[in-house]
């Protein structure tokens, strides 16, 4: 995460000096390739790494509720820098943020020694032996396309939202205040899940928090266009989409496996990463055939619900076959 943040600052930097449209696709891909080291997902491997797998919930819980404030308060920093700086000054202090202060504190807390002991079972095999054994389980495939699906829907549906509430006949403020509420949605998912669900098993929460998916946008398709309808529509897709960010760094542990967390999440988000790249394009094609969001919603609501029957059946499985781990090699 050190070098990723190092990498990130370094390609802010030289986006701001591009001065033409080839320089900028080639640092902006390269942007794209260094989040793969420095978002959600390495960050839970870290925290995997430091307290054990077992025992990483509640960290996992605290990086979210951290991070959800990200957008809160980038947008109007940005913003600032903006008004007062440009686009190449405001790229320029970004780089620096990511230069001195990510990636300087990720170089103080991020010490191996301190990891905690592995604990694994006796006999574990290697990292590329249990990678082999996990891929042979019908839940790693489940959990895979579930999380693909959830973020082909997540980044479709962010990607086009504002377009698809214009097109519905609402005006431009209320389009804004529309999306504004899902950050502060997500993070009262993931309050609501630190103060009332610490106990519930993390297959349980990410069954009712992937159920919340398919009635938000079913509900959007179906229901007459009215503010109060879209306000409902968004907080609770806001909270389902907070609380599964929970779900995606803390369930494996408890359905899979818990050796290799960073491997086998890596595995897990891989295809995950290529959808979200593909799902905006497909949604602009959608909506091109006959000029409406309308077929674009009922198929964001039909993948929804494909992600909730897969994570159903991973959980279903998990508890009827326990962890990998259990089963000798």
């Amino acid at each position: 995460m050190t070098g990723g943040s190092l990498l990130a600052g370094l390609l802010l930097l030289a986006w701001s000096q591009v001065r033409d449209v080839t320089a900028l696709y080639a640092v902006v891909g390269l942007l794209g390739a260094v989040q793969a080291a420095t978002l959600y997902e390495a960050a839970f491997a870290v925290v995997a790494r430091r307290v054990g797998p077992k025992n990483a919930r509640g960290e996992i819980t605290a990086v979210t509720l951290w991070g959800g404030f990200a957008s809160t308060v980038f947008i109007p920093l940005i913003q600032f820098m903006l008004d007062r700086w440009g686009w190449r000054g405001t790229l320029e202090a970004l780089g620096g943020i990511n230069l001195v202060l990510c990636a300087g504190l990720y170089g103080l807390v991020i010490v191996p020694s301190r990891d905690k002991a592995h604990t694994g079972h006796p006999s574990a095999a290697p990292v590329h032996q249990h990678l082999r054994q996990v891929l042979s389980s019908p839940v790693f495939w489940l959990l895979a396309l579930a999380f693909t699906i959830h973020l082909a829907a997540f980044t479709a549906f962010t990607f086009h939202l504002y377009p698809l509430l214009l097109e519905r006949g609402f005006r431009t403020g209320d389009v804004v205040l529309a999306m504004a509420v899902i950050g502060p949605a997500q993070v009262g998912g993931r309050i609501a899940v630190t103060m009332l669900a610490r106990k519930s098993a993390m297959r349980v929460v990410g069954c009712w928090a992937v159920g919340a998916f398919p009635v938000a946008f079913i509900a959007l398709a179906l229901l007459p266009p009215s503010f109060p309808v879209v306000i409902i529509v968004t907080l609770l897709y806001g909270a389902a989409n907070g609380i599964l960010t929970i779900v995606r760094g803390s369930v494996v542990p408890e359905m899979l496996t818990r050796e290799n967390y960073g491997a086998v999440m890596g595995a897990i988000n891989t295809p995950g990463t290529v959808a979200r790249a593909l799902a905006p394009l497909a949604g602009a094609a959608l909506w091109s055939l006959n000029h409406s969001y309308l077929p674009v919603l009922w198929a964001i609501a039909a993948a929804a619900c494909c992600l909730a029957g897969a994570f159903w059946t991973a959980a279903w499985l998990s508890k009827r076959r326990g962890l990998l781990d259990a089963v000798p090699a």
